[in-house]
């Protein structure tokens, strides 16, 4: 197993100050900004389709709407690698695994690239999605190694990398398209994939071989796990309600501000709107510590008044751009805010924390894959009022479900 210096990026104690660095220090001091990176380019991966589906659509001769649920099948991929990927961060080696999934996620993302009609890129997307799971397979190590009350804001550190890969496909995604086509943002994120998987499958530390019993034993595991865990049943049914609501809300954007009936930008303009999304970014360290100082359920009690407030806000949103900005920043700040809340409490709940936390994760990515697929049909039958109706129904659920048994 590696020392807790190579999880945390310090330099070991052995390393005298003034002294020349060997290898090992300088792969120790690599570890979390490659982590944070790496993070990014892979959350990127995730919704890579949903600023350019104006543009895949006008290729293949259809409407963005009737496009829409590629957005959903991006989820429902990721949803499904973490089932089956998250849970061998308990039991196998994370270097080998990490490298390959990176590969198996850009040889889907070229394919993509190439796709002659939404079939052929749909199921590019599930592949490349599906094995985009190699941050949930590091938070735990993170989470791990950190110090008891540091650790909200480790995982906040990879948090923050995570919204900002989502930023990142807004705004460099739609930008890029617009330049060059929606089929180079792919081969693009292919490449980075690619590099940023392998380097970081580099640095991470050797372990030794930690298999007990089935390959998929932690799959197997993961009902038990909830159910032996009211906290971190808790944890997952709240984030999926959270998710849902912001995925809802976010996947159909491009809609409102590129359709003919919305706002009518194009296609980079409407990906700079991403931009607001930055707030996730700067929220993500001041989460952590809150949850350090007050614990997460005061957090994410806190994180759904946010987002109630701002689902009214993007329904004004749709005839009233400040409303809109206002809203976009207000609900991700409230999803960061409970996602650092509600994974850390996953991660230190339980005795098996990647297995915690994918069945975490995957609660999360299935409530917001249904919710986006929900949100394209209410958006072709009812405008944007039914895109902001499917995301307050999942806050609603999402708190009702849970409110039924007494917190600890």
């Amino acid at each position: 197993m590696s020392s807790p210096s190579a999880a945390t990026g310090t330099t070991p104690q052995s390393t005298t100050r003034g002294a020349p660095e060997g290898p090992a220090a300088r792969v120790s001091r690599l570890f979390l900004p490659l982590i944070a990176v790496c993070t990014a380019v892979t959350a990127a991966n995730i919704y890579l389709a949903a600023p350019l589906l104006p543009l895949i659509a006008h290729d293949f001769g259809s409407t963005p709407s009737a496009v829409a649920w590629l957005a959903s099948i991006a989820q429902l991929g990721y949803a499904a690698g973490l089932l089956f990927f998250a849970p061998l961060g308990d039991s196998v080696n994370r270097r080998r695994l990490v490298g390959v999934l990176a590969l198996v996620a850009a040889a889907a993302l070229v394919a993509g690239a190439a796709s002659a009609g939404t079939g052929a890129l749909a199921a590019a997307v599930l592949v490349a999605s599906a094995a985009t799971v190699v941050p949930q397979l590091l938070v735990p190590l993170v989470a791990e190694r950190a110090p008891a009350d540091r650790r909200a804001r480790h995982v906040a550190a990879v948090v923050a990398g995570l919204f900002t890969g989502v930023v990142a496909a807004r705004v460099l995604g739609g930008l890029a398209g617009q330049a060059f086509g929606w089929r180079s943002v792919f081969v693009g994120a292919a490449v980075l994939t690619a590099v940023l998987g392998l380097a970081t499958a580099y640095v991470l530390p050797v372990e030794r071989p930690r298999r007990r019993g089935p390959l998929f034993a932690g799959l197997a595991a993961l009902p038990g796990v909830v159910r032996h865990s009211p906290d971190l049943w808790r944890a997952c049914v709240r984030q999926a309600g959270m998710y849902g609501a912001w995925s809802a809300l976010w996947t159909s954007l491009a809609l409102l501000l590129a359709g003919d009936d919305g706002y009518g930008m194009t296609t980079a303009a409407a990906g700079l709107f991403g931009l607001f999304g930055l707030a996730a970014s700067v929220v993500a360290p001041l989460a952590g510590g809150l949850v350090d100082r007050f614990g997460a359920a005061k957090v994410v009690r806190s994180a759904y008044l946010v987002a109630a407030v701002s689902v009214p806000l993007f329904w004004l949103g749709g005839q009233v751009m400040a409303a809109l900005c206002a809203a976009a920043v207000l609900v991700h700040a409230a999803l960061v805010a409970s996602h650092v809340a509600n994974q850390t409490l996953a991660l230190t709940t339980t005795s098996a924390p990647a297995t915690a936390n994918t069945a975490y994760v995957v609660s999360g990515f299935a409530g917001g894959a249904l919710a986006s697929a929900l949100a394209g049909p209410a958006y072709g039958h009812w405008g944007w009022g039914g895109v902001c109706a499917v995301a307050g129904v999942w806050l609603v659920l999402g708190w009702a479900v849970t409110a039924v048994r007494r917190e600890r």
